[in-house]
């Protein structure tokens, strides 16, 4: 069907192919329909982003021909400095002079750092390091780049914002992989953007070949590929007990040599395709010097949802082994002797300990996370289901759907561990049974 289609074209309809970005965007770099001011772009490394912001200055100032006006006239393209504003947005590969047809190309003027194009659309480049600096300019089309590592970044946008005047539906572009930054958060919330999403892989074929695999070999699984892969915000939750910040710092962590390896099992309280998912985390403790200077490594995390009690069980048993653990310990609250029925119908001489919550999962928690404020524990990888739920805990409770099995789980782990021998046994927050 393709060679059918280029065969029906003109040689001048050929010849215009290439620059007809419509034809060849992906969903997330096509700017949505509606009434909008703000266009947000959120997407990985790679993902097209640069690419989408120099196609949208290019359809906002090209006219039908090459000396007709387009929609705006008066451009603005900021970056977090000079420098990286000229040779990204306006030089670099996906600029907006690599994107520009040469009959539509515009002119370089270095000595204001100002693009002209053949039609007096003038696009002047600005940088944000400054925000007093952007005071006097005003715009019609305004496109920001990678605005959520703009030191200033809040400063500065609430001065182009106030810029963004000429015209009669002036518009912004802004395009960034996230972070959790006051200046992005808030454009989120704003009810007059609209946002497009799209991970690095989405735009593979344009990519050097390995690259992608090698990210995400390297990067993969972490809290900086959701981040920087997926293009994926990761934020706070006000009042959480684990920021973003301690997550990094434990997912960062060299694991060192555990003494000590336990699974931690949270059952759910019924077994079927709807039920709460079974809290498995396999956990272990470097046990050098006093109990208060005792390291945890988070090894993996094993819950399952959905599942019978007899699934569950194989599933925690099946980790015990694999990580030579060396205890089981297991939540009774909801399923009291009947628990450790069905673990020891998988294995009957497993070393199993019963557990039973006396008090609420935000007081047993905080001694956990207190842990991890201390750096004392680390994270293998693969943990994202884990961290997100951790991420969610806050002082008031679980900011989540459902429940936070996984966290109930690792809090039981940590609690084995490290903080009963670290409290010597004088304020337990279980009771062994």
């Amino acid at each position: 069907m393709q060679a059918e289609f280029l065969a029906a074209l003109s040689p001048a309809a050929l010849a215009a192919l290439p620059w007809l970005f419509d034809f060849w965007a992906l969903p997330h770099q096509v700017p949505p329909g509606g009434d909008w001011r703000s266009w947000l772009i959120l997407g990985g490394r790679g993902a097209g982003k640069t690419r989408a912001g120099a196609e949208w200055v290019r359809a906002m100032v090209e006219g039908a021909r090459p000396g007709a006006p387009g929609r705006a006239r008066r451009v603005g393209l900021v970056g977090e400095t000079l420098a990286q504003a000229r040779e990204v947005m306006v030089f670099g590969e996906s600029g907006i002079l690599a994107c520009a047809p040469p009959d539509r190309r515009p002119e370089w003027r270095a000595t204001r750092n100002l693009l002209v194009w053949p039609n007096g659309a003038e696009a002047q480049v600005l940088s944000a390091h400054d925000p007093d600096a952007l005071r006097g300019f005003q715009f019609d089309a305004l496109w920001a780049d990678e605005i959520a590592k703009w030191r200033q970044g809040q400063a500065a946008w609430d001065m182009l914002s106030l810029g963004l005047r000429l015209g009669t539906a002036p518009r912004a572009c802004i395009t960034t992989t996230p972070r959790n930054a006051p200046v992005l958060t808030g454009l989120m919330a704003q009810p007059s953007t609209v946002m497009t999403h799209a991970p690095t892989r989405a735009n593979r074929a344009w990519l050097a070949p390995g690259f992608l695999d090698e990210v995400e070999r390297r990067y993969g699984g972490t809290r900086a590929g959701r981040q920087e892969l997926e293009g994926l915000l990761v934020a706070d939750t006000e009042g959480a007990l684990w920021t973003r910040a301690m997550l990094e710092t434990a997912a960062a962590a060299v694991p060192p040599v555990l003494d000590r390896i336990v699974v931690a099992v949270d059952p759910p309280v019924s077994g079927h395709r709807g039920s709460d998912a079974c809290g498995i985390v396999v956990a272990g403790v470097s046990m050098r010097g006093a109990p208060r200077d005792w390291r945890a490594h988070v090894l993996e995390d094993a819950s399952v949802q959905g599942v019978s009690p007899g699934e569950w069980a194989r599933a925690a048993v099946a980790a015990f082994h694999r990580h030579g653990a060396g205890r089981l310990v297991a939540e009774v609250n909801q399923g009291g002797a009947l628990v450790e029925e069905v673990i020891r119908q998988i294995d009957p001489q497993i070393p199993y300990r019963a557990v039973h919550a006396t008090r609420g999962k935000t007081a047993r928690a905080e001694p956990v996370a207190a842990l991890y404020e201390q750096g004392r524990v680390g994270h293998a990888r693969g943990l994202e289901a884990l961290e997100e739920q951790m991420a969610r805990m806050t002082l008031r409770g679980y900011d989540g759907p459902g429940s936070p099995d996984r966290v109930d789980a690792l809090v039981w782990a940590l609690t084995e561990l490290v903080v009963r021998p670290s409290a010597g046994f004088r304020q337990p927050l279980l009771r062994a049974i």
